[in-house]
């Protein structure tokens, strides 16, 4: 399932998928593969990319 959430928060600050890669450690293909919902992130990093994106993990990560 594609995360369109995780999509607009970084776009929301203006950060591309390689700026959010950088400062979570992980390659741009991570990314992009994480909001296309081919790959599945450890807690550790979904912990990482709420942190510099301002967000929650309810509010990435959570599916209703």
């Amino acid at each position: 399932m594609k995360n369109l959430r995780l999509k607009a928060a970084r776009a929301g600050l203006d950060m591309s998928q390689q700026d959010l890669a950088d400062q979570v450690g992980v390659s741009r293909q991570t990314i992009n593969a994480i909001e296309k919902g081919d790959y599945n992130p450890t807690i550790n990093l979904c912990r990482a990319i709420c942190k510099a994106l301002g967000k929650t993990l309810d509010e990435l990560f959570w599916e209703e």
